[in-house]
């Protein structure tokens, strides 16, 4: 009993590891299952997730495809539809994304304005679907692309040349509410409008003073562009 006492004393002193230890020649040899855990830490190497700066795109790596308008500024096209629900949430995210860094950004809504749509087919040569983001007269890509560029650090530097919103986040127009459109005043959305008639028309209806018309002032959906934030 006394010489038990005396290992344990010996082993408390030495700071015994409860593993595979040698002492001075002595060898011992414990059951103790190792974790996964641990073994994993043991040989996972050491994670470099920081770029080189000199690495980093810039903008004359995209190509050059420039919207009316967008030589210094950020143009992002985006459509308000549910109908495709994939492409509104992209769309959605893109924007998060876009105003998180608190920056001056033109929204181009294909679905409220069928110019807008035909503008972008043209500039990508082709029936693409949105969102599609172009800074400074360049295409930076879609979704994908974008989500790809923050997560790799790589947006950030990309916009650090445009000018800043003021630093408001989520900035709401009093007049459109960010809808960037407002229903026409010269026919109240219905897209059309009475107008006299001519002296030709006289000479045919005389009974009538008044005909009805397509109005000029908005587009297809009876809309007009937000003069405050457009």
């Amino acid at each position: 009993m006394k010489a038990m006492q005396q290992g344990r004393r010996f082993l408390k002193k030495l700071k015994f590891n409860p593993t595979n230890t040698k002492i001075k020649g002595l060898i011992f040899h414990l059951n103790v299952p190792e974790s996964p855990y641990v073994k994993d830490r043991k040989h996972k190497e050491p994670e470099t997730d920081l770029l080189d700066p000199e690495e980093h795109p810039s903008l004359s790596d995209f190509e050059e495809k420039c919207p009316p308008g967008g030589e210094n500024s950020v143009i992002f096209y985006t459509t308000s539809l549910r109908g495709i629900r994939k492409t509104f949430e992209d769309c959605s995210n893109v924007r998060f994304l876009l105003n998180s860094f608190k920056i001056t950004i033109q929204e181009r809504d294909v679905s409220m304005d069928m110019g807008y749509r035909e503008e972008l087919w043209e500039i990508l040569g082709g029936r693409v679907i949105p969102p599609k983001v172009f800074v400074k007269g360049r295409c930076i890509g879609g979704a994908d692309e974008i989500i790809g560029l923050h997560e790799r650090g790589e947006l950030k530097k990309l916009l650090e040349e445009v000018p800043s919103n003021g630093g408001i986040v989520n900035n709401v127009c009093n007049s459109c509410a960010n809808l960037r459109f407002l229903i026409c005043t010269s026919c109240n959305g219905s897209r059309k409008v009475y107008e006299e008639k001519d002296d030709d028309d006289h000479h045919h209806k005389e009974d009538n003073e008044f005909c009805i018309k397509k109005c000029n002032d908005c587009n297809e959906n009876g809309l007009v562009k937000c003069p405050f934030c457009c």
